[in-house]
């Protein structure tokens, strides 16, 4: 075997060697994150960071940080000091992001305002007053199109008005009837099937706590009713 062979074949085994120590590492750090953490706590995943020896704790969309004996835990955002750049909400973005058309647009509100070029969606509930602000700020939008998801998490009456709304011969015009003006739609008749539990379990399944939430085409989410100046340019950054 020539030199530089045995050279390359001795630089691949001492990095599948460290990835198999970092590797068993990160699984003792888990162990032990979640023994401390208490009965029932799954952590997802743990990573080594690029800053300071700090491990990313995942947690479903939560990010916390450890060392590497887990005797601490750092519960915050850690920014570069430098650029201020946050590198705990992208990374938060980067594993709250979503396939966009993989979401059931024929359970949705449709709703085109000009050309519509742009697009997003949006969970709502029908009591959710910053989702009524949200509707406010749509209102003023031109050339946009809106899914809107009746996702019924606040009052026990949240899924009557929503299956009054989706039985309206006008759904959109109903939902906004009622988000805007204080206008209820009429009383549903009984018989009438709605996608009420569908859109919940949806909701549950992509870890939405709060309305509105609102999802863009590159997969990215905004949680909170956002006025239009931040909409407008959140937009504009997608192609």
């Amino acid at each position: 075997m020539k030199m530089k062979q045995i050279a390359a074949a001795a630089l691949i085994g001492l990095a599948t060697l460290g990835a198999s120590a970092q590797t068993a590492q990160e699984a003792n750090i888990r162990k032990l994150v979640e023994s401390r953490l208490g009965e029932g706590a799954k952590v997802d995943s743990i990573t080594k960071t690029p800053y300071s020896g700090l491990y990313e704790v995942r947690i479903g969309t939560d990010i916390l940080y450890t060392d590497a004996k887990a005797d601490y835990l750092f519960v915050g955002r850690v920014l570069d000091a430098k650029t201020h750049q946050d590198y705990t909400k992208a990374r938060i973005d980067e594993i709250s992001k979503i396939k966009f058309s993989d979401l059931p647009f024929e359970s949705a509100l449709k709703t085109v305002k000009g050309n519509g070029k742009r697009v997003i969606a949006v969970f709502e509930d029908p009591n959710c007053g910053y989702c009524k602000r949200f509707r406010q700020t749509l209102s003023e939008m031109d050339n946009v199109t809106v899914y809107t998801f009746m996702y019924n998490i606040l009052s026990e009456d949240s899924a009557v008005k929503s299956k009054n709304v989706w039985c309206s011969a006008d759904k959109s015009k109903a939902w906004d009837d009622w988000m805007l003006n204080g206008k209820a739609a009429p009383t549903a008749p009984a018989n009438c099937a709605t996608p009420n539990d569908k859109i919940f379990e949806l909701g549950r399944k992509l870890k939405i706590t709060g309305t509105p939430t609102i999802f863009f085409t590159d997969g990215t989410r905004v949680p909170g009713a956002i006025d239009q100046k931040a909409l407008e340019a959140k937009l504009a950054t997608i192609k």
